[in-house]
């Protein structure tokens, strides 16, 4: 059995190594000498709202050290979300120690957030631009752009509602009151800073970066003394039958692994790195960036479930941290939030761009203000309609990783079988002529593989809101966070074995250093 995909080929061989992506990144310079390129200064440069979006970085614009990743992950992952994942945790009945074990396990997925991004720096593209390669130029308006800003869409709304919650609970500890409705202009305000900066794009992101990270992490590690000071390093939560303890296990896995599944963006903040840059030091600092704070304030609201009630985290946590450090933790859950949305507003708006058609040609910043006008619209049914934002909060995490586990394993594999090459123009292009719009526009080996996978994963999964049958012949254990990436990676990977021209071992790219040439309509049958 075979698939036809395409009956164009879908890009050069690919490289294995660092010294073999220089060559790439030379030759695909070489053959722009003539374009017209925006100076770097016009182009990338903090406090100048950047010009690039979907588009391809040429070498020449290239810049920055993979240890600048660290910082951008870790500002944007220095957040009250994850204080509230652990304390979810402890609400679902968990122990402790499991609950820690929950933690580290769940956020391994960081390991993947940072494989993703050496696609960056090779294919001088963002995330999404790359997934043409996976889905075909219309398959991905579906699957990766039109997924992509649902998803981004998502955490924005959370992001918003946090630091409006937060903001009005500082308002009235400080004793400032508000008029009726005045609580919609807290709204306005938290969004205009959230997507303030995302606006300006990568660079001021990377240069606002260390600064955020200092200022939160140092209310964190203040939180922490108050929150070990406190803790009740003795507690047990009532004893469950053996088949719920084990789903309830699974289940808070699935919470954790949510948040790194939702960051299948680590192109976008590496695209401008040059393409010889070493592909482990951008896995390892992106990875790194994310998996330390995402663990370590997690762990803090573990603790802090031990002896306050974590339904609402914001208004209990003030029973074991001091009076004057309270308005303090208010402050970084705002912070926090709107340095979080910094991220998740700029992937989006790329998102956005790679819709294609009159969207596509709507310049990055502005997409960004789009869609954070609808993600704070939104925001308005779970911060003030929802009867309980927790619950509605936790449903929506769990039932996200459905489909984020699935398009982070499809990316991941595909970098695999391709070694990580991919030409940055030829991924530009989206006419009927482009290697990548295979047949009719979609490649069918990512496209069956999401639809298959994720069906799997709906039916395990185990919310507040929809139980899976699967999930319930398993006595309520949800698999959607394990299953749905094994399907969608191991499908991925045995139907591109066989979709032509891969079908054909003499077609594949397996030598590192050669380069195919291109495959033409007459020669991919």
């Amino acid at each position: 059995m075979s698939i036809d995909a395409s009956p164009r080929s879908a890009d050069a061989a690919p490289t294995a190594d660092a010294a073999d992506d220089a060559r790439l990144g030379s030759a695909s310079t070489a053959a722009s000498v003539t374009a017209s390129v925006t100076p770097l200064a016009e182009v990338d440069s903090a406090g100048v709202i950047e010009t690039r979006g979907t588009d391809f970085i040429p070498e020449n614009e290239r810049h920055g050290k993979p240890r600048e990743l660290f910082w951008v992950w870790m500002s944007a992952n220095v957040v009250y979300l994850y204080f509230v994942i652990g304390g979810v945790l402890m609400l679902l009945g968990l122990g402790i120690w499991e609950s820690l074990a929950v933690v580290v396990l769940g956020n391994l997925w960081w390991i993947a957030v940072g494989w993703l991004a050496i696609s960056g720096p090779a294919s001088g593209t963002p995330s999404v631009t790359v997934m043409r390669s996976m889905f075909g130029v219309r398959g991905n308006r579906v699957f990766g752009a039109g997924l992509g800003v649902a998803i981004g869409i998502f955490f924005e709304i959370i992001n918003i509602a946090f630091a409006t919650l937060a903001s009005l609970a500082l308002l009235d500890h400080l004793d400032i009151p508000l008029p009726a409705g005045a609580e919609w202009g807290v709204l306005a305000a938290v969004a205009v800073l959230s997507f303030g900066i995302s606006v300006y794009g990568h660079a001021t992101i990377i240069r606002l970066s260390p600064i955020f990270t200092a200022a939160l992490a140092v209310c964190f590690v203040l939180l922490a003394v108050f929150v070990f000071g406190a803790a009740d390093y003795g507690y047990e939560p009532a004893p469950l039958p053996t088949a719920d303890h084990w789903g309830l296990l699974v289940l808070g896995f699935a919470i954790v692994a949510a948040n790194p599944l939702s960051w299948g963006t680590g192109a976008d903040y590496a695209r401008y790195l040059p393409a010889s840059v070493s592909k482990k030091a951008v896995m390892g600092w992106t990875a790194l960036g994310g998996f330390v704070p995402a663990v370590a304030i997690a762990v803090l609201g573990v603790f802090a479930g031990s002896v306050v009630d974590m339904t609402d985290p914001q208004i209990s946590i003030a029973a074991i941290v001091p009076a004057w450090f309270y308005p303090i933790f208010l402050f970084v859950i705002v912070l926090g939030s709107i340095t979080n949305n910094v991220l998740c507003a700029y992937s989006t708006g790329l998102y956005f761009q790679a819709l294609g058609g009159r969207l596509g040609r709507i310049p990055r910043a502005w997409t960004v203000v789009i869609t954070g006008v609808i993600a704070t619209a939104i925001t308005a049914y779970p911060l003030f309609i929802a009867p309980d934002f927790l619950d509605t909060f936790s449903a929506a995490l769990e039932l996200s990783v459905t489909v984020l586990g699935p398009l982070v394993a499809v990316y991941a594999v595909d970098i695999i079988v391709r070694r990580n090459r991919y030409d940055g123009r030829a991924l530009n292009d989206e006419s009927r002529t482009s290697p990548f719009w295979y047949s009719h526009g979609v490649f069918w080996p990512g496209a069956i593989s999401m639809v298959v996978a994720t069906t799997i994963a709906v039916l395990m999964a185990n919310t507040t809101l929809y139980v899976g049958p699967i999930a319930a012949a398993l006595a309520g254990a949800d698999f959607s966070a394990i299953a749905g990436p094994l399907v969608a990676g191991g499908l991925y990977a045995v139907l591109w074995y066989r979709t032509n021209p891969y079908r054909d071992a003499s077609r594949r790219p397996v030598a590192a250093a050669s380069v195919a040439p291109a495959l033409t309509e007459e020669t991919v049958a």
